[in-house]
């Protein structure tokens, strides 16, 4: 039996229910991409993001912080400013939205062909 077909009594406990416990939302593998060339600032994600509320951005960015995906830096300077980034354990995750990505490339590309 393949291990990716074990059965598991608790819900938690399945590797796959676990991931998208942390990635399951139709903003947060977007967010993380964001991040994977380096820091980025809350302003900067909206910019790409237009679609996303403030509100529903902050509650994503403090949702992935509490899980240990990404880290909050915050500067004290004349003007204060925030940046985010990938901790080691949302950089963990590049495979992981990298293939996410291709297979929507590919349905993507099947939907045209069809």
């Amino acid at each position: 039996m393949s291990t990716i077909r074990k059965v598991h009594e608790d819900p938690k406990e399945c590797p796959i229910i676990r991931t998208i416990d942390y990635i399951g939302n139709k903003w947060k593998p977007v967010i993380l991409v964001l991040m994977v060339d380096g820091p980025i600032r809350f302003g900067r994600i909206q910019l790409y993001l237009p679609s996303i509320s403030r509100k529903i951005l902050t509650e994503q960015l403090r949702e992935m912080e509490a899980s240990g995906l990404i880290t909050r830096v915050r500067f004290i300077e004349k003007v204060p400013r925030v940046e985010y980034a990938l901790s080691e354990k949302g950089r963990s995750l590049a495979p992981v939205l990298q293939a996410l990505y291709d297979w929507g490339v590919k349905e993507m590309v099947g939907e045209a062909v069809s």
